[in-house]
């Protein structure tokens, strides 16, 4: 699978292979063998190169790693985001909007009630799905015309979640 990772003001692209065993992660060009165990909740044991790392990673389009004391922030963007974003500027998201969950998960939290005004990529609902929690963000800016789930609730993929117009 293919990545586009920002850090800072550097782009970084990335490919990543999964040959039942190990990754193989190419990035910018350059190949690196990688053991990747998950200790609990989100921290890794990396063995990348033959060299280990204990890393703390959160998110998952924005995304913090903390790897022996220091603290980096990434945006991430696979194939299918990188597709949508270069494509955005064809597309308009004029009238009603519909947030819809990604997957079949669980409402964790509700960010926005009712009436209230939203920035476009505000997040406004945080689903859980393969043990990862995922911030759905507002398409464009608004205001929240309705909320189709309660935090808790288990939910369908393409669900409706929020309506902004």
């Amino acid at each position: 699978m293919r990545f586009t990772a920002t850090h800072g003001e550097a782009t970084h692209e990335i490919d990543v292979t999964f040959d039942g065993e190990r990754y193989t992660v190419t990035l910018d060009g350059q190949k690196h063998e990688v053991d990747a165990l998950l200790l609990e909740g989100n921290i890794w044991s990396l063995l990348i190169d033959g060299k280990s790392y204990e890393v703390d990673v959160e998110g998952e389009e924005e995304v913090t790693v903390r790897v022996r004391g220091r603290v980096h922030r990434f945006r991430i963007l696979d194939e299918r985001r990188m597709r949508m974003r270069m494509a955005s500027g064809a597309f308009s998201a004029e009238g009603k909007q519909v947030v819809r969950a990604p997957m079949p998960g669980k409402v964790v939290k509700i960010l926005v009630r009712e009436g209230d005004s939203v920035e476009a990529e505000q997040g406004v609902v945080v689903v859980e799905a393969m043990k990862m929690e995922n911030e759905l963000r507002a398409p464009k800016a608004g205001t929240v015309k309705s909320i189709a789930v309660e935090e808790g609730a288990l939910v369908e993929g393409q669900a409706a979640l929020v309506v902004i117009e």
